[in-house]
C-alpha cells in the first residue's frame, strides 16, 4: 500500500493549481491561435497535459496525475475557462489516462519512454473527449491529424518540458526528500 504524505497532497495540489492558472493564460493564447484551423492550432495541446505528467514525476504516488489535473482543471473552471465546467472532464480523461501508463509501470519507471506514452495516453483521452464533445462532425482523417499533432505537442509540453522541470526542481534542491530525488 502507497501512504500519502500531507506534503504529496500539498505538492500536487500546488502543481495543479499553479497550472490551473497557466492554463488560463493558455486558453486566451490558444483563443488567439483560432486564425489556425485544426489540426493546426492543436500544436499547442500538449500545455494541457503537463500536470498529468509532472505530478506524478515529482510525487511518484498513484493518483497524482487524477488530483494535479482535477485541480489545474477547477482553478481553470474558477477563473472562467471558456469551455466553462467541461474542462472538469477533460482534466479527468487526461489525468486518468496518464494514471493507466503509470501505474502499469507500478509508479517505478520514470524513463523519456514511459513519461511519453503517459504524455500520449493523456493526450489520446483528451482527443477522445474532444471528438466527442467538440468535433463529432469532423472527418476521421481530420481526426487522425489532431491526434498526431496533439500527440507531438503532448511529447514536446507534457514529457519533455516536464522531464526539465523536474530536472530543475531536483537540481536547486526542492525535491529533496521525494522519490525523484533519488533519480
Amino acid at each position: 500500500m502507497v501512504t500519502w504524505r500531507t506534503r504529496d497532497i500539498v505538492v500536487t495540489a500546488v502543481i495543479g493549481v499553479v497550472f490551473g492558472v497557466v492554463f488560463f493564460a493558455w486558453n486566451g493564447f490558444y483563443a488567439a491561435m483560432s486564425f489556425l484551423t485544426p489540426p493546426l492550432q492543436d500544436w499547442s495541446y500538449g500545455m494541457w497535459l503537463v500536470p498529468a505528467v509532472l505530478a506524478p514525476l515529482v510525487v511518484r504516488k498513484p493518483g497524482a496525475a487524477l488530483l494535479a489535473e482535477m485541480a489545474a482543471a477547477g482553478v481553470s473552471a474558477l477563473l472562467g475557462s471558456q469551455w466553462g465546467p467541461d474542462v472538469l472532464l477533460s482534466g479527468f480523461v487526461q489525468g486518468a489516462a496518464a494514471e493507466l501508463v503509470f501505474g502499469f509501470v507500478g509508479y517505478r519507471r520514470w524513463s523519456l519512454v514511459v513519461v511519453s506514452v503517459a504524455a500520449l495516453a493523456s493526450a489520446a483521452g483528451a482527443w477522445g473527449h474532444d471528438w466527442a464533445i467538440y468535433y463529432a462532425d469532423a472527418s476521421i482523417e481530420l481526426q487522425l491529424a489532431r491526434y498526431v499533432v496533439m500527440g507531438a505537442s503532448a511529447i514536446g509540453f507534457a514529457a519533455l518540458g516536464s522531464l526539465a522541470l523536474e530536472r530543475s526542481l531536483r537540481r536547486a534542491g526542492v525535491l529533496e526528500g521525494f522519490g525523484s530525488a533519488a533519480v
